[in-house]
């Protein structure tokens, strides 16, 4: 992750670290672990006038005396003894014992956790082992964009193209999850299948031809999940966020206060949240994602706001704001984009946008960049494609919608969300980094 700081790592503990993935997967390194290579300390040793270990010098030594047996000829060296000696009256070393090895698929599936999503726009699996108190180990997933929300803010229900696209993803999602069994799993679909009359049909279908289970959650739960999913982003000197996932059919919006005491749960410290019924599919089919014009683009802007307007916070985050200590946590696909775009990527590279920090000038001029850019140059673009080229300028409009509401110099970027929430969820309620307390603690 580009905010991290890597000063002072060895080129190693650098790539070691380069390898970790997560949403919240991390792998642990303790540099005070690598120590010196034997060689070096033995070399270091001899510049200083000594031996790095008197005793081995003095057991090669011994080695280096010749050994003598009784013999008919009187006495031989014992290499000579030995290879005088008929090759079957030789003594054999005993063959070491073969110990069968531990079944660590078995173990990795005994303790691994899945997650599964189904939204408005893509279909999302994750699983993962538990790491280290509140950190997870990421071990398979998957992800394809299904658009399974297509169309259903004109017709109101789910479009068959866009439930067979569902369903091959799910079935690819099934195989997975019959390989690894996983101990526990939460499988969840949200707002197109929440706002669709035939999604309570659509959901006996993915039953029956995948065998998964799905539950339709509520908004209220998919904003919990996605701020679950976030907590270790929250930066330490911050007495509250504004975190939003801007989703496919719904925008969810939670207001975060930390500033009295902070638990490792960051679920605990919702006081405010609001769900938007719009986001990047259904804003796009409304307004026309194609073809984005500035006035275009302002009347997006304008719809979203409007629907703020009508979502009173009570006032619960205003001190935190006015008092500078605050920012903004965005995990979505219009963020992870413009974060891309913004470090020039080649390639989407999840390492280098999970906790990416972009300063309020930064997302202006990703936005305006991606404004004054048409159809074909968006699609071209590697962090965009063919798939996001007609939605990501609605998610730019809930973006600044959001920006002007909660004004904030500093935005953190997220690739991760309900999925994360989910397993950090899953993991904590079995206790599982309690457990690992406890053993640390007694080891």
């Amino acid at each position: 992750m580009d905010n991290h700081d890597n000063g002072g790592v060895s080129p190693a503990a650098r790539a070691v670290r380069e390898t970790a993935s997560d949403g919240g997967a991390t792998l642990g390194f303790d540099e005070r672990s690598a120590g010196l290579p034997a060689h070096a300390e033995e070399a270091r040793a001899s510049a200083a006038g000594g031996s790095a270990n008197p005793q081995k010098r003095k057991r090669r030594k011994r080695r280096k005396r010749k050994l003598y047996v009784k013999g008919p000829g009187g006495d031989v060296p014992a290499a000579a003894e030995s290879e005088s000696k008929p090759e079957q009256l030789q003594q054999k070393k005993p063959a070491p014992s073969r110990r069968p090895a531990p079944n660590r698929g078995r173990e990795e599936n005994r303790t691994t956790y899945a997650a599964l999503d189904l939204g408005t726009n893509n279909c999302r699996l994750l699983m993962a082992v538990p790491g280290r108190p509140g950190h997870f180990q990421v071990v398979d997933a998957f992800s394809r964009i299904v658009r399974l929300g297509e169309g259903l803010s004109q017709e109101g229900r789910l479009g068959e193209a866009a439930m067979d696209r569902a369903v091959a993803a799910l079935k690819i999602c099934a195989e997975k999850l019959k390989t690894r069994k996983p101990r526990r799993m939460r499988l969840i679909a949200t707002e197109a299948c929440r706002s669709a009359e035939n999604g309570a049909a659509f959901i006996s279908r993915v039953k029956q031809e995948t065998g998964l289970s799905l539950e339709i959650i509520d908004r209220q739960t998919e904003a919990r999940l996605a701020v679950a999913g976030c907590g270790t982003l929250v930066d330490r000197g911050t007495d509250g966020v504004v975190l939003f996932d801007i989703g496919g059919g719904s925008s969810e919006i939670a207001l975060v206060d930390v500033s009295r005491h902070r638990t490792p749960r960051l679920a605990e410290h919702i006081v405010s949240w609001t769900s938007l019924p719009v986001g990047v599919v259904s804003l796009s089919e409304r307004f026309g994602g194609h073809h984005v014009t500035q006035e275009s683009f302002a009347a997006m802007v304008d719809a979203v706001s409007q629907m703020l307007d009508r979502f009173d916070d009570g006032g619960r985050l205003k001190d935190v704001v006015a008092g500078g200590k605050f920012h903004l946590i965005g995990t979505s696909g219009t963020v992870t984009t413009l974060a891309g775009v913004h470090l020039g990527l080649s390639r989407y590279d999840r390492r280098r946008v999970d906790g990416l920090w972009m300063e309020r000038e930064n997302v202006d001029r990703m936005i305006d960049t991606l404004l004054s850019w048409d159809f074909d140059m968006r699609k071209a673009n590697p962090c965009i494609g063919a798939d996001r080229a007609d939605l990501v300028l609605g998610g730019c409009a809930i973006l600044e919608a959001i920006r002007r509401r909660w004004p904030a110099e500093r935005l953190r970027v997220a690739d991760r969300g309900l999925r994360e929430g989910m397993l950090s969820e899953m993991m904590a309620s079995d206790g599982v980094w309690r457990r690992r307390r406890r053993v640390g603690r007694s080891a």
